[in-house]
């Protein structure tokens, strides 16, 4: 993991970001799909739960605040029962709300997604049913937003603007944004509706379209990086803006600026749930880090990996700040080895765990690796995705008082060995004379000991099986252990 991007994610907590866009109340039903309508061909959703959500702006704020961000809201709601709704969620995330305007001419936008479930479970949206009033809200209004947005930027650090052109999003009121931005030296951020001119952006900092965005305001189909790149240097000159990054799906991010060469920052391959979502978690974590004293080349870096885990979500959830340093881990760790603090590894468990992987956990000295380690370790292997190796540290191998000279290997050189093994895939070090403290920080699906353990007991075998967890006997190769190894050693045999 780079330092610098791990300490630039730490360093969001307590920023100060202004959002300022169009809030939307996201509704989700969900039913099981199990019937065709008689009167028409149809399926029948019989309701089995019901969800609110912040959608829109809101759910920039909300990922903004995941993040550890102080957030400020301002936009508009209607005077009904969704727009109270959508404050409450707000609020409870910690959100102020202070700038936002009841309005009685027009209801809450709300996105309403009708999810089937088959086998209760897979879900797949059927129908959206969207109630708005999309045309620009009076001006009266738009004064009253605007004075309510000018006098909270001197004390905020940046500005987002999330327009989906539901009519609060103005050319007035953003260039009234620029300027006090500009009397303050604050950044101004905008991820555009999906709109065939930018004229209304004017002025702004950074703007943070995909490439189908991107694509309607030129005119003109982008099918490779270098187009994005050439429209997004094109789109910047003629709005007076500094920056353009653009997220190109698979292919990760393009960022064009206006006095250097563009980049090309690619993502990881994902297993893509959902796209909903996406261009929020990647403008929250643009935001943060700039508001962090982040550069444009480390926010790209981490909204790449914002946006990457957003897809793999059903629906808008705000990626944590947690959850982007345990991805930062993970890279690390694929480039670095398989030793983790027990810190570390709890952070890329659950970020694994959410993925839908099961983990598997053994213990044990190996202090000479042979054969019938190999096998024992690779048959653990094949009970889950991934397989957790708790290693005895030198002071717990010579506590448990297996003879002289041991371990006859030290952690060090034990830990390089295990390392090269493909089944393994992390090792954490513990101090005591057995798992049992480790093993209940793990919670493993799968507790993995050799058959010769049948009589002695598991240890955690209790705890792992309190939550339905797996206790697995795992078949050993007769006549391979250390202890025989070393007997043969020492007695001079043909160990061959």
């Amino acid at each position: 993991m780079s330092d610098n991007l791990a300490n630039l994610v730490r360093q969001c907590a307590g920023t100060k970001v202004l959002l300022v866009g169009d809030l939307i109340l996201d509704r989700y039903i969900y039913g099981d799909a199990e019937r065709v309508s008689p009167e028409a061909p149809v399926p029948v959703l019989r309701t089995v739960e019901k969800k609110d959500a912040v959608g829109g702006s809101a759910n920039v704020a909300a990922c903004l605040a995941a993040l550890g961000c102080e957030v400020s809201c301002c936009g508009c709601v209607g005077g009904d029962r969704h727009g109270q709704v959508l404050l409450d969620l707000l609020r409870s995330t910690g959100i102020n709300v202070d700038g936002i305007l009841k309005l009685l001419d027009r209801p809450t936008t709300t996105k309403t997604r009708l999810i089937g479930l088959a086998q209760h479970r897979h879900r797949q949206q059927l129908l959206r049913v969207d109630e708005e009033v999309t045309t620009p809200i009076s001006e009266i209004d738009r004064a009253t937003l605007e004075a309510t947005i000018t006098a909270c930027i001197p004390k905020t650090d940046v500005i987002c603007i999330e327009d989906y052109d539901k009519g609060i999003i103005s050319k007035e009121l953003v260039a009234a944004i620029v300027a006090m931005a500009k009397k303050h030296n604050k950044t101004v951020m905008v991820d555009p509706a999906r709109i065939t001119s930018y004229e209304r952006y004017r002025g702004v900092d950074v703007l943070t379209p995909n490439r189908a965005e991107l694509s309607i305001a030129v005119g003109r189909e982008l099918t490779t990086v270098e187009q994005v790149a050439q429209a997004g240097k094109e789109m910047i000159s003629s709005i007076g803006a500094k920056s353009c990054v653009a997220t190109v799906d698979r292919e990760g991010a393009v960022l064009i600026d206006r006095d250097n060469e563009w980049q090309h920052f690619a993502t990881l391959p994902r297993s893509v749930y959902d796209n909903t979502g996406a261009g929020d978690a990647v403008l929250a974590m643009l935001a943060a880090a700039i508001a962090a004293g982040g550069g444009m080349d480390e926010a790209v870096r981490l909204a790449n990996i914002a946006g990457g885990l957003e897809v793999e979500k059903f629906g808008c959830v705000p990626i944590p700040a947690d959850e982007i340093l345990a991805e930062l881990r993970l890279e690390q760790g694929q480039r670095n080895g398989k030793l983790r603090s027990v810190e570390d590894l709890m952070s890329e468990l659950t970020l694994r765990r959410d993925r839908g992987e099961m983990i598997a956990f053994t213990n044990g000295c190996f202090d000479i690796l042979h054969a019938g380690h190999v096998d024992y370790l690779q048959r653990c292997r094949r009970e889950a995705s991934v397989l957790v190796l708790g290693l005895n540290s030198d002071e717990s191998v010579r506590a448990q008082g297996k003879g002289d000279g041991r371990p006859f290997n030290n952690f060090d050189d034990r830990v390089a060995v295990l390392s090269a093994l493909s089944c393994v895939d992390y090792i954490v070090g513990f101090d005591d004379v057995d798992p049992k403290s480790l093993i209940e920080k793990v919670r493993p699906d799968v507790l993995l000991k050799g058959e010769d353990w049948a009589d002695k007991g598991v240890v955690g075998a209790d705890f792992v099986k309190s939550y339905d967890g797996q206790v697995v006997l795992v078949p050993l190769i007769k006549g391979l252990s250390t202890t025989n190894l070393v007997d043969r050693i020492r007695s001079k045999e043909n160990i061959h």
